[in-house]
């Protein structure tokens, strides 16, 4: 849940507030003064704070170097009824997320408040690499044992320490982002702001303004001065997202931050000194914009320093039951509900599908499945028709191939299946003779329960086969640990199990 804290020293502000920002999924605490402000600080452990800068005691700019003192990457919103520009640049110099004017615009400073409240996701929810996904309840993880992904691993780690631009291409999807933001975590300047923006949302006229700043009365409707994502970014990373989408003019100017680290304001012929990382991010091939004179050769070059090229999930089909695995134990917590498995049919068919979304499209698929789905299986039927439907039918079948021909022992699979064609299991004849020969033993003996017994003994096989090792003993048998859990409490299994 997001946490928000609100100082001003008037009633009627922070009741505006409660109005405002009564969220289910928002927590918010009040302080009439920067010194309560900061008694909250380290108990509440805010992710946004938004505050006034004229107040009785510490001012707004005391109480925001206080707090910068405590925590580097804690956006704060300052807000003023006076706007003056001198006040207002201060701020930022002293590392202010962003200030707005009293009377507020109500939908601007909505839209800003969660802006700064992604902004803090960005900078402090833990992206892993952790292969085994029962690890990742409150991290976001880059799942794949795929050679490509574990080449993308390699890469961030070599990357991370340094200050050397990076160039992530790859397709829709793919988790651009997700990279950028495991870099900066890994990277010295974790401690101070990570901001991104998406050059392809932000109208060409206005991208300028965004990521360089303007001053007051510098084009119509610059009210007041402005500072941009550079100057906020300073000692931090800022990530441009589909950077092939900027404009020429926008190119030459970023050009010459990347070279000499300065920059002007929209106009000003002021120069602003900034020491930021930048790392950018294209769906598009720049090598071919820049062959068509649509991206400036000399920043091309300046941003390719190093390259993440991230794989297309159809490429990466042995990485599908992780993800699938992932996002199964990811709404289980979001919708609070018991963990689901998944048919071996349903999973085959999401490794046949060919993912023109990619990863982005897989986790609105199983969403929408953990969604409809009545029981705790998901079923080929609760997949939506363009991944089970005739089209998807042929590339099923290669699917399926591919999965065989990729199995390995080392591979986690989605909980509840194996995700192997069991009519080309060699074991197959095997399983049907034990099973021949219980069911004449259970005639036998009709006093003890068949399914009950077997089970028990299923249970404990396993865990003694991976030494008592929960993860490992759910993974063998094709289940989540948390029903395994049950299955240990209900036979009250305790012997087999690895405490450590």
């Amino acid at each position: 849940m997001d946490k928000l804290l609100v100082i001003d020293d008037e009633t009627d502000v922070r009741y505006a507030f409660k109005r405002l920002f009564d969220m289910p999924d928002l927590e918010m605490r009040m302080a009439s003064s920067g010194e309560e402000g900061l008694s909250l600080l380290k108990e509440f452990q805010p992710n946004v704070v938004i505050m006034d800068i004229r107040m009785n005691g510490m001012s707004g700019l005391q109480t925001l170097e206080a707090i910068r003192q405590f925590d580097t990457r804690t956006p704060v919103i300052l807000m003023t009824a006076y706007g003056a520009t001198q006040t207002a640049i201060e701020a930022m110099k002293l590392g202010a997320y962003d200030y707005v004017l009293k009377p507020f615009d109500i939908p601007k400073l909505q839209k800003l408040i969660f802006q700064a409240l992604k902004a803090s996701r960005d900078m402090t929810k833990p992206v892993s690499f952790e292969n085994d996904t029962a690890s990742l309840d409150d991290e976001l993880g880059i799942i794949g044992r795929s050679e490509p992904m574990q080449e993308v691993f390699k890469l961030i780690g070599q990357v991370a320490s340094s200050d050397a631009t990076v160039l992530i291409t790859g397709e829709s999807g793919t988790g651009k982002e997700l990279v950028a933001r495991a870099i900066y975590q890994h990277s010295p300047r974790s401690e101070h702001s990570f901001l991104a923006i998406n050059c392809a949302a932000i109208p060409e006229s206005l991208l300028e303004s965004e990521l360089f700043g303007h001053e007051k009365g510098s084009f119509t409707g610059a009210t007041q001065t402005r500072v941009g994502k550079f100057e906020q970014s300073h000692h931090g990373t800022l990530f441009l997202d589909e950077i092939g989408d900027m404009s020429l003019p926008t190119q030459t100017k970023m050009l010459r931050v990347l070279q000499s680290g300065t920059f002007e304001r929209l106009g000003s012929n002021k120069p602003v000194e900034v020491d930021v990382r930048v790392i950018a991010a294209t769906n598009q091939p720049l090598e071919k914009a820049v062959a068509s004179k649509q991206f400036r050769e000399d920043l091309f070059y300046r941003l390719n320093v190093v390259r993440i090229e991230l794989p297309p999930l159809r490429e990466r089909g042995k990485d599908i039951p992780l993800l699938v695995h992932y996002f199964l134990r990811k709404f289980s917590r979001i919708y609070k509900q018991p963990e689901k498995s998944i048919h071996q049919d349903a999973l085959l068919a999401l490794q046949g599908y060919r993912w023109p979304g990619n990863v982005r499209e897989l986790e609105n698929v199983m969403q929408r499945a953990f969604v409809v789905s009545k029981g705790d299986i998901i079923l080929g039927s609760d997949l939506p028709s363009e991944v089970t439907g005739p089209a998807a039918q042929s590339s099923t079948r290669l699917g399926k191939e591919n999965l065989q021909r990729e199995a390995s022992r080392d591979t986690a699979i989605a909980p509840g299946e194996s995700g192997v064609d069991p009519s080309s299991n060699p074991a197959s004849d095997d399983i049907d003779a034990m099973l021949k020969s219980l069911f004449h033993w259970a005639r036998h003996h009709p006093e003890l329960p068949l399914m009950p017994m077997v089970e028990r003994e299923l249970v404990r096989q396993a865990l003694r086969e991976v030494q008592g090792n929960q993860v490992k003993a759910a993974r063998l048998l094709g289940m989540t640990r948390a029903t395994l859990r049950k299955r240990i409490e209900k036979f009250d299994i305790r012997q087999e199990i690895n405490v450590d």
